[in-house]
This record gives structure tokens, C-alpha cells and sequence, in this order.
């Protein structure tokens, strides 16, 4: 880069290099040295103004494809989630549909048991109560 040499070095901004900035100005002469290096200094401030716009561009089209990528990538990760949940509520499903048979089974079996014994345990508190009557 030639911005440092933008000055004359017998005015005391430090040249890039000494050598070659005495030259010019020794060779060409103080006014064309400072038009070539002026030239330079514009030359590069084309180049980083472009540079930096290309760079502007090329971040926005990475960025356009990186929210193309994420939206594909959260659809089909929404897709999987759906398919998956639709298995599990159907294997689920079919167990806790099973599982809540089994039990209406037995708890009837349980109720039907527990009446049984209510039953049995009423005629036997009857027939107590018959007999200390008529003991008693």
C-alpha cells in the first residue's frame, strides 16, 4: 500500500519505504511524485469501496441462503416431530386403550368379588345377631 508515502519525507511523514520514496521524488520531481501517489491513494480507495460492496453482496446472498437452509432444515425437522408423534400417540394409544380394558376387567372382577364377601360377611353378622337374640 502507498498511503504512507502520500507526503513529501523532507517534510517529515514517515515513507513506507525511504529509499524508494527519495527516488521518486528525486527522479520525477515533488509534483509528480505527489500525483502518482495521490493517484495510488484513489486507485486503492476504488478497490476497497468495491472490495467492500462485492463483500456487501456476497454477505447478503450467504445470508438470504442460510434463512433458505434454516427454513428448509425447521420444516423438515417439523415434519419428523409430526410423524413422530403421530407414531407414538398410535402405539400409545393402543396400549393405554389396553391397558384401560384390562382394568374396567378387573375391577368388575373386583366388584363382583367384593359383593360376593359383603354378602357372605351380612348373613354372617345376621345370623350373630339372630342367635345372641334368641340366646339371649
Amino acid at each position: 500500500m502507498l498511503m504512507a508515502v502520500s507526503a513529501n519525507p523532507k517534510r517529515g511523514v514517515m515513507p513506507v519505504t525511504a529509499k524508494l520514496s527519495l527516488k521518486f521524488y528525486e527522479k520525477l520531481g515533488e509534483e509528480v511524485a505527489n500525483e502518482l501517489v495521490e493517484w495510488f491513494n484513489q486507485v486503492d480507495a476504488t478497490y476497497r469501496a468495491d472490495l467492500r460492496e462485492l463483500s456487501e453482496l456476497n454477505f447478503a446472498r450467504f445470508d438470504a441462503k442460510l434463512e433458505q437452509r434454516v427454513a428448509e432444515v425447521k420444516a423438515q425437522l417439523h415434519e419428523e416431530i409430526s410423524g413422530l408423534e403421530a407414531r407414538l400417540d398410535q402405539r400409545f394409544g393402543e396400549r393405554f386403550r389396553s391397558l384401560e380394558t384390562r382394568t374396567e376387567v378387573g375391577f368388575a372382577s373386583l366388584r363382583a368379588d367384593m359383593v360376593k364377601w359383603l354378602f357372605g360377611m351380612w348373613i354372617t353378622l345376621l345370623g350373630a345377631m339372630v342367635a345372641l337374640t334368641t340366646l339371649g
